[in-house]
Parts: structure tokens; C-alpha cells; sequence
């Protein structure tokens, strides 16, 4: 008699997801984002024409009066990057969950962190050639008049295309469209543009007003233009404006990576 036995299997379990920020898996990343970009090119005329052409008309605006250019100038020169790199990164991002790219991504043993790392080396990296064509048109074009250094000016827009891009990317998370994701930016950029000191010095606004100013990171971007616009040399204030910026795009990346998850079982 032949005796059959029975073996029961037990299923292994699932390989630990990476916590450490690998760069082999962040380069990928960033090269898939990159290589679906370069297909896209209304996304990349927006993110490097955009603000130069918003540069190049607000100068002409003021021809009669090339003293509020330079007074404003600069500001501006942060603040557009800022803003289309929100709107770009958030939409390009959201089109990956809906898409289900992301869904099939996040199944793969890939980190959160060589997910966001990589999708912000991505944008990063358009931001940088957006930040120079804005500062080098402003500057040797336009004829933008600065007291400081233009790398100081180029720095500060950078980490401006930086934190658009965080916000970008932690935004896309809670939108289920691309008009949604749009409808965040009266919510998340408006408020700032308006509190920034752009329009006004932030000491003359209602002392609540001025409390949330205080807090809020496009303010030290502004603040940050203003110091190079008025200063020769890097001043300590300079430095902290940098760091806010750098160190609240580095926050909202974070909490990026936290939103990033399945939506399906």
C-alpha cells in the first residue's frame, strides 16, 4: 500500500518594503519621470517658458517706471517658479496615481522614500534649468538691478522651484483630478502670494495676519530676494530666509512620502 502524505505549505511572507533611500532605485525613478516628461511638451513649456515670459511682460509693464521692476523684480523672480512648479508637479503626479502607475509602483519592493526622492530629483532638475532662464533673463536681460550677488539670486529662486515642486507632490495626494488638483492652488498659493509682503510690508499688515505671514514659507522667500536686492554681501538674514525654504521643502516632501500609499487592497 502506497501511503500519500500531505504537505501543507506555509505562505512566506512578504519581503520588508525599504525604508533607507536607495540610489540606484531613486535614479530609476527619476529617469522613468523624465522619460514620460520628454513626451510631454505643453508640461515642459509651462515649467521653463512660463515665468520667463511672466518676467519679460511684468518688465514692460513697468517701462515707464523701471524702479518698481527692480523693487518687485525680484520677488517675483521667486515667486513664479514657485508657482508653476506646483502646478505642473502636482498635476503630472496626480495623472501617475489615477493612471495607476503609482498603484503598481508601490506593489514593487521600492521605498516611499526612493519613490519621492526620485519624482523630486525629476522635478528638481527641470527647476534648476527653469530657475537659471528666469534669473539670467531678468538680470542680463531685463536688466533686473540687485545689490547682491546673482548666485545668491539664483539660489533663492532654486529653493523657491523646490518648494512648489514639495507642495506639488504632497497636493496631488488628495485631489481624484487634474481640475481638483488645480482648485488647490487658491487654497495653498493664493493666501501666501497675498501674505508674502509682496504687496505691502508684512510689519504694516493686522497683527494676526502678520502672526500667519510669519509662518508661512513663500514670506522668507520674498524676504530672502529682498536681502540679496538690497545687500552686497550674504547676511545672516539671508541665510535663515534660505534655510525656512529649504527646510519646509524638505518637511513637505515627508509628509509626500506619507501619502503615498495603495488605494486598493
Amino acid at each position: 500500500m502506497t501511503t500519500t502524505s500531505t504537505h501543507h505549505v506555509r505562505p512566506t511572507a512578504a519581503a520588508p518594503r525599504p525604508t533607507a533611500i536607495n540610489a540606484s532605485r531613486t535614479l530609476a525613478t527619476a529617469a522613468r519621470v523624465l522619460r514620460q516628461l520628454r513626451h510631454d511638451p505643453r508640461s515642459i513649456a509651462l515649467m521653463i517658458l512660463v515665468p520667463c515670459v511672466m518676467l519679460f511682460l511684468l518688465r514692460y509693464v513697468f517701462d515707464g517706471s523701471p524702479r518698481t521692476f527692480d523693487s518687485i523684480g525680484a520677488s517675483l523672480l521667486g515667486i513664479f517658479p514657485l508657482i508653476t512648479m506646483f502646478l505642473v508637479t502636482s498635476i503630472a503626479t496626480l495623472r501617475e496615481r489615477t493612471s495607476g502607475t503609482l498603484e503598481r509602483l508601490l506593489a514593487m519592493p521600492l521605498g516611499k522614500a526612493d519613490l519621492i526622492a526620485g519624482y523630486a530629483l525629476a522635478f528638481g532638475a527641470l527647476a534648476i534649468v527653469q530657475s537659471a532662464l528666469a534669473t539670467g533673463l531678468a538680470l542680463w536681460v531685463l536688466g533686473l538691478d540687485v545689490t547682491g550677488s546673482p548666485w545668491l539670486l539664483l539660489l533663492v529662486a532654486l529653493l523657491d522651484a523646490l518648494l512648489g515642486t514639495a507642495l506639488g507632490l504632497f497636493v496631488s495626494a488628495f485631489a481624484a483630478s487634474e481640475f481638483q488638483a488645480v482648485q488647490f492652488m487658491p487654497a495653498v498659493i493664493f493666501p501666501q502670494l497675498l501674505l508674502c509682503g509682496l504687496f505691502t510690508d508684512r510689519s504694516n499688515m493686522h497683527p494676526v495676519l502678520e502672526g500667519i505671514s510669519n509662518v508661512l514659507p513663500m514670506s522668507y522667500a520674498v524676504d530672502g530676494m529682498n536681502e540679496v536686492l538690497r545687500h552686497t554681501d550674504m547676511t545672516a538674514n539671508f541665510v535663515r530666509d534660505a534655510l525656512v525654504v529649504a527646510g519646509c521643502a524638505l518637511l513637505v516632501l515627508s509628509l509626500g512620502a506619507a501619502t503615498l500609499r495603495r488605494r486598493t487592497a
